[in-house]
């Protein structure tokens, strides 16, 4: 589906990913997880277009859509695929000018020049999914943190997108809000959404990913299916990561 390919990233002198190869397949909910600077945000971000990689490129469905080199072709690439992938970020990113509706229809309209008939019904179908269908002309400020999560995975989703890449969707809410917005995650997977998930839920990664992939210092460490690496890690750093979540 989408693929890092010997990607590396430097911000002036400061190399933040290190010959990163990752592959994320068709339907699958690959967990990133990792200590806090470990690169996982700025890898999400190559995969999203976000940034561009220094060294190294980031395929969807096999072609080039991010390079150093930002050729006529990859550029044209990047135009057309770049609509497929979805981001929900930390901090919600809603226009709070605009009311629920209007920030789920924004997209389709314009981008993917949806009728807004069209628009309208789908994101009215989408909050029903993510249980807000009555905050359709609420604006964000009258809405919880939860609540304004779950309308950016509705707008993430009202793209159609083939995978959604999910920045620590849950880190700036309290316990009770973030358990609303773990139960949409879980559903999208429980349907077959291909999900990349940058997460410090280990319940969520262990329970609904299908791989996980550890960080650190800019690399992936280790990566496998989640019973073995929750239970049998590989790498004595991954066992150090994991000690600080046991009782």
């Amino acid at each position: 589906m989408i693929a890092a390919e010997a990607l590396s990233k430097s911000f002036g002198d400061v190399q933040v990913l290190s010959g990163i190869d990752l592959a994320i397949h068709p339907q699958e909910v690959v967990c990133m997880i990792g200590p806090s600077g470990s690169g996982k945000t700025t890898l999400l971000r190559c995969l999203a277009l976000l940034e561009t990689p220094s060294l190294g490129c980031v395929r969807m469905e096999g072609q080039i859509i991010s390079q150093p080199d930002q050729t006529r072709a990859v550029k044209k690439a990047a135009q057309s695929m770049g609509r497929d992938i979805g981001m929900v970020f930390q901090h919600f990113n809603l226009w709070p000018h605009m009311t629920v509706l209007q920030n789920i229809i924004e997209a389709p309209v314009r981008v993917r020049k949806t009728p807004r008939a069209k628009a309208v019904a789908e994101a009215e179908s989408l909050l029903e999914k993510v249980g807000l269908s009555d905050k359709r002309d609420v604006y964000p400020a009258r809405l919880s943190g939860g609540q304004q999560q779950r309308v950016a995975i509705a707008r993430a989703l009202a793209m159609r997108p083939k995978v959604l890449l999910f920045d620590e969707a849950t880190s700036a809410l309290d316990p009770e809000l973030k358990r609303e917005v773990l139960l949409v995650m879980r559903a999208l997977a429980g349907e077959g959404m291909t999900m990349v998930v940058v997460t410090h839920e280990m319940g969520f990664a262990r329970n609904v990913g299908t791989r996980i992939v550890f960080m650190d210092e800019g690399a992936i460490v280790e990566e496998g299916a989640p019973r073995a690496f929750f239970e049998t890690p590989q790498t004595d750093r991954a066992k150090r990561f994991l000690r600080q979540f046991e009782d």
